[in-house]
């Protein structure tokens, strides 16, 4: 009786076997039919048509048509019936199915698949996937989570992460993986340096720029125009545009972003006619420019007051090179008349665009109605604005403190605190000894705070001896004057400055870079203090190079 059942059982078990590898026969031959969609439907129809239950190998092929149809709902729906049906997700089913959440951006499900199933056997593919998608929607931390986890890095893991900080405001940061790769036995290739090269231009690490770059002579890296360009850049915004140009007439200029990134450094020191003279050098050595040469071509004019030059440029841009100018080009051309004081020149030529102005245009001319004192059209500016943040609140009340009309910049801040608008908070670098430090502004969170601000105050004693009068209607608060002098006195590039001069002796260069627009009390400081000390300052904010010597600035007070 039971041999006969055990006969009966096996039978079936041999039957229903030889369907369903005839079944998934048919699945196959769909998928290498390049029809993921007709593979679907047939694992539907066998659903209702059969009382048999899909193998792992049936679910292995059903997600690889997902994959291949992009079908997110039908491969959701396969991986319910196999964690009902209790079969193994093994790396051939999980593979397809993290792909694919990847894909449509369903990170946790991904995460949760690398984790819980891939696991050790996950390869360094599998988290460098994940770990791009993180980083280009801005996770940084969970990026760096996943990295950390991983059982298996390769040079792509380093590479992103040390791309991924520079794309998220880290520089310092992208430094730090890029020396711990190296010390973990990885030779860096091109990408590594163009990305660490990056970072050093973004907060000036000029030192550490150079110690990279002879890295890379020394390893003998074949130099593309994309690492031609990433020194040329390097340099400039370190404030050695000597060096710079030095890069530039050694390499082959065969590519027009060399020119660009050549073009951008002189913008940014504000040598405005030398910019103009190799734009002209480029088409003479028949190179097309493109619009971002435009750009710097016409920054650089507006950096250098150069009204006229930069109106004719935006002409040639269009009647010569059948350029079509974009936002970004207006907004140059704005900006260049904006700070010539032609504020209402500026306006016009707002209302003329061929385009829509936006924030970024509007921005423009807020901020040269600071410095030129205009309230009426600052208020015509910020009105135009779809959304305001926090620089456009904090310029509005500038204006208004200046005008010494408290009310209304007091109105501003309360309008800024009702919208929930936070102040970006000043921060400024120094590269000292092979170091970068980072300061706040008002930081005393630097191990040697106690030093930095005595130096500080003394600078304040020296700066004010030589007539230097801190320029309180700047600070949009009515309080009084001495908390007014104090708020002035701490910002961030003045104490990365008495950092410097703490640790660096007599007649050496004083470097800082900034994040946001150097202020006009800083400004006139930092030329007094040159003088004290006889000493050069470089410092470079968001908009360009200021190199402060013997009481005067190179922008000759026109930034």
């Amino acid at each position: 009786m039971h041999a006969n059942r055990h006969a009966v059982c096996s039978t079936k078990c041999l039957r229903e076997g030889r369907h369903l590898r005839h079944f998934n026969s048919v699945i196959r031959a769909s998928l290498e039919k390049g029809v993921p969609d007709n593979a679907l439907s047939q694992f539907k129809a066998f659903l209702l048509s059969t009382p048999f239950r899909p193998d792992h190998r049936t679910f292995a092929l059903v997600l690889a048509a997902c994959l291949r149809s992009s079908n997110l709902d039908a491969a959701m729906e396969a991986h319910a019936r196999l964690v009902k049906h209790g079969v193994q997700t093994g790396a051939p089913i999980a593979t397809p199915l993290f792909h694919l959440y990847l894909k449509h951006d369903r990170v946790a499900e991904a995460l949760l698949l690398l984790d819980e199933v891939l696991g050790e056997k996950a390869d360094a593919v599998h988290g460098n996937l994940v770990i791009v998608k993180l980083l280009k929607s801005g996770e940084f931390e969970r990026a760096n989570r996943v990295f950390k986890k991983m059982p298996v890095k390769d040079l792509v893991s380093w590479n992103s992460m040390i791309a991924g900080c520079v794309q998220n405001s880290r520089p310092r940061e992208a430094m730090s993986f890029f020396d711990r790769m190296m010390g973990s036995g990885f030779e860096p290739d091109g990408f590594s340096f163009s990305s660490v090269l990056s970072a050093c231009a973004r907060v000036g690490a000029r030192g550490y720029g150079e110690r990279v770059h002879r890295l890379m002579l020394e390893k003998r890296i074949q130099l593309n125009y994309i690492l031609c360009s990433a020194l040329i850049d390097m340099y400039a915004k370190c404030g050695s545009i000597n060096a710079a140009e030095a890069v530039f007439n050694s390499i082959a200029r065969d590519d027009v972003s060399i020119w660009n990134s050549m073009i951008t450094g002189m913008a940014i020191h504000g040598h405005g006619s030398d910019a103009v003279a190799l734009f002209s050098r480029m088409e003479s050595e028949g190179l097309a420019p493109d619009g971002v040469t435009f750009l710097a071509l016409l920054t650089a004019c507006s950096h250098a007051g150069m009204v006229e030059e930069a109106r004719k440029q935006l002409r040639m841009m269009t009647q010569v090179h059948g350029i079509e100018p974009r936002i970004e080009h207006y907004g140059a051309v704005v900006d260049a008349t904006a700070r010539a004081g032609l504020l209402d020149q500026a306006y016009e030529t707002i209302r003329g665009m061929a385009v829509e102005p936006d924030g970024i245009i509007w921005r423009i001319l807020l901020s040269a109605c600071k410095r030129h004192h205009r309230p009426d059209l600052g208020e015509v500016a910020v009105n135009r604005m779809a959304s305001r943040g926090s620089g456009d609140y904090v310029l509005l009340s500038s204006i208004y403190s200046s005008a010494r009309r408290w009310n209304r910049a007091e109105q501003v801040w309360d309008s800024m605190k009702a919208n929930k608008v936070r102040k970006k908070r000043g921060m400024s670098w120094a590269e000292v000894g092979g170091n970068l430090h980072q300061f706040k502004a008002g930081d005393r969170s630097h191990p040697e705070t106690h030093d930095i601000y005595r130096v500080l105050d003394s600078l304040a004693k020296r700066a004010k001896m030589e007539g230097f009068l801190p320029m309180t209607e700047l600070v949009s608060m009515d309080v009084l004057e001495e908390e007014r002098e104090e708020n002035l006195s701490v910002h961030s590039e003045k104490l990365a400055v008495a950092y410097c001069v703490l640790k660096t002796g007599p007649g050496t260069e004083i470097r800082v870079s900034k994040n946001l627009q150097t202020c006009e009390d800083c400004h006139e400081w930092m030329k007094v203090v040159s003088k004290v000390l006889s000493r050069v300052i470089l410092v470079r904010d968001r908009i360009r190079f200021h190199k402060f010597e013997k009481g005067a600035c190179s922008c000759n007070d026109y930034w």
